[in-house]
């Protein structure tokens, strides 16, 4: 056999990785195999592979007898859409993907390059944890990849896509990524699983309760979207890749469009309800301000009373929060200011401008609510990419405040006739400056409508200057994209300091 002949063989050996009957377990599964992922993740005959070869070190419990090529991982790097990125794969057909030392040093191999070459870093989750039988060094590897997890944050983008059981120390270095998406029916992830629950506190619970997709999706907010299978996961993943910078100093991609910048929505004129108790849906609004009405939400299910997600302006990325009047009235909670403020920092860090839409009537009341409300307050009070403000209607009270006004750095603010600037509702200060007079209907009509004329006209903020302008709704994708080109040059740095003290 020749020297070719021989890499040959050991190539299809380690490609088949468990063998045979596991990948059929696999697939019975309804999962593909790590190197079938990466298939589909990847452009066509673009993945370079990285340490095929490598085995495993350990000797206790019998594992100096079984030794698999590639160790339960498939490491390297790939184009999506002719952009780089460097990814890793876990291989359940391998140990179920368990975590070893040189298992972790091929994940730490790809880790630093990406940070190196400033390309994003995608990995592939499919793993029971830690390998048992390697005791501390397989702890100690997992650690590795999570200190280069933080390493890499604010530089390059970091993508977790959770593809089946993810157990243990495993739920960490997702958890330490940018996005986190997971496989309804398919994916878990949790600390302890459901048999070490119930033996320690004897609680009674199913995997999917504990740690499914549904639950990370609506619950705990761990996860940015899920998905059916693993071929729409994947394919969702491209288009957001597509949306994203390769590292910090690349900025917000570009791609060729065919929409026009300054397409006019008459439609938008009449989004507003006449009635300010009314709700309307603020997505139109999002999608009618994008490129070919395209937007990629984050976290979808969760915090339904503001949006967060990517959009694009004339072929540029743009990160969107957004109040949404169908949920909660638009009201900020303590879970809505953490998902946006998580958002808007990713945005600040990768440069990518942002669009804030603002239709709030204030906090949910609560110590709570009010405490998370200033994670979002830093946020935005700390970026300095350009920002473009667009108050539709109600932008009340500590709300006001919170949602990216001019006083927190936002460069343009515009409104629409319909807004509403005030510390609180006409017939909510009314009740509170002409307590005497509410037994006279009379009185009390009047004066609503006189601090309806005097407050809530956006007129009045555009007097003192906080507000650029007063603009058309129909108008309002011509007038972001002319923004957006005007600030494009943007050059803004806040103090010199190692970091700031983020109300965690």
């Amino acid at each position: 056999m020749t020297v070719i002949e021989q890499l040959n063989e050991r190539r299809e050996t380690a490609r088949l990785g468990g063998g045979q009957k596991r990948i059929d377990a696999q697939h019975a599964k309804g999962k593909l195999t790590a190197r079938e992922r990466l298939e589909l993740l990847l452009d066509p005959d673009s993945f370079e592979e990285f340490d095929m070869f490598v085995k495993h070190r350990s000797t206790d419990f019998g594992m100096d007898k079984s030794h698999i090529p590639g160790d339960g991982v498939v490491t390297g790097w790939g184009t999506i859409n002719g952009r780089k990125t460097f990814v890793f794969a876990q291989d359940f057909t391998v140990y179920g993907g368990s975590l070893s030392e040189t298992h972790a040093k091929k994940i730490n191999k790809v880790q630093r390059m990406a940070m190196q070459q400033g390309a994003p870093i995608i990995g592939l989750s499919d793993s029971g944890g830690a390998r048992i039988q390697e005791g501390v060094a397989a702890l100690a590897g997992y650690t590795d990849v999570f200190q280069n997890n933080i390493r890499a944050s604010g530089v390059v983008p970091q993508i977790s896509v959770i593809m089946g059981p993810s157990a243990g120390g495993a739920v960490y270095s997702p958890a330490l990524t940018d996005f986190v998406f997971m496989v309804r029916d398919t994916s878990y992830m949790f600390l302890t699983g459901p048999d070490v629950l119930k033996t320690v506190t004897n609680e009674i619970v199913t995997a999917e309760e504990l740690g499914g997709a549904k639950t990370h999706t609506t619950k705990s907010s761990v996860a940015d979207g899920a998905y059916d299978n693993d071929m729409e996961a994947l394919a969702e993943i491209r288009r957001l890749f597509d949306f994203l910078p390769l590292n910090n100093r690349a900025g917000a991609p570009r791609r060729p469009v065919f929409d026009k910048h300054d397409r006019i929505e008459p439609s938008l004129d009449t989004l507003v309800p006449d009635n300010p108790n009314l709700p309307y849906d603020m997505k139109e609004l999002v999608h009618k301000i994008a490129d070919e009405g395209d937007f990629f939400e984050i976290q979808r299910d969760f915090a339904k009373n503001i949006l967060c997600g990517f959009i694009r302006v004339e072929g540029q990325t743009v990160g969107v929060v957004a109040n949404q009047p169908m949920v909660l009235a638009g009201c900020l909670d303590s879970d809505a200011s953490r998902k946006a403020a998580r958002f808007v920092r990713f945005c600040d860090c990768f440069e990518i401008p942002i669009v804030t839409l603002v239709d709030v009537p204030g906090f949910l009341p609560g110590v709570s609510q009010e405490h998370n409300g200033a994670k979002l307050l830093y946020a935005y009070g700390e970026a300095t990419v350009p920002r473009i403000t667009v108050i539709t209607r109600k932008a009340y009270g500590g709300a006001y405040c919170v949602m990216s006004p001019k006083h927190l750095g936002a460069d343009i603010n515009y409104a629409w006739p319909s807004a509403q600037i005030a510390v609180m509702g006409a017939k909510g200060a009314t009740e509170i400056l002409f307590r005497k007079d509410l037994d006279d209907a009379d009185k009390t009509a009047e004066h609503i409508a006189d601090y309806e004329e005097k407050f809530l006209s956006p007129f009045r903020a555009a007097e003192l200057g906080y507000i650029d302008e007063v603009i058309k709704p129909q108008s309002t994708r011509k007038r972001i994209s002319r923004g957006l080109a005007l600030l494009s040059d943007k050059a803004t740095k806040n103090p010199w300091k190692k970091h700031g003290n983020l109300p965690l």
